[in-house]
């Protein structure tokens, strides 16, 4: 099956330092307001997902949440989770405080990806 989301390396070890730190996690992407369309990385169940919002797949062995209108949106495009240096739209999420702000690359599926796509758990 095609996967709905990767991620690089700077994520993954940025993720095992919020793990070693935190404990267990959980990455929500909201569709916009106060953090924009920035994903967020939160203590699992430290956010709770919206009545219909999307599970798009697992970063790290943790979950990856998508708003709901976000999703009816971007649901045909692959997410490819990363790291930038600075600061996001916001200070919410547990790698603000090391200077990172995590950030979504898109692409949009090719015809043969479509066919094979990974289910999204619904909320």
């Amino acid at each position: 099956m095609t996967s709905r989301i990767d991620l690089t390396d700077k994520a993954k070890e940025l993720i095992q330092e919020l793990t070693d730190k935190h404990g267990p996690l959980m990455f929500y992407q909201a569709g916009g307001c106060c953090e924009g369309t920035q994903p967020q990385c939160f203590e699992k169940g430290g956010f709770y997902p919206r009545m219909n919002d999307a599970m798009i797949g697992l970063v790290e062995g943790y979950e990856f949440w998508i708003d709901r209108d976000l999703f009816e949106y971007w649901q045909f495009s692959h997410f490819t989770l990363d790291v930038l240096d600075g600061f996001g739209p916001g200070g919410f999420s547990l790698e603000t405080p090391l200077g990172k702000t995590f950030k979504i690359h898109y692409r949009l599926f090719s015809e043969d990806e479509l066919k094979d796509l990974e289910p999204v758990t619904r909320y």
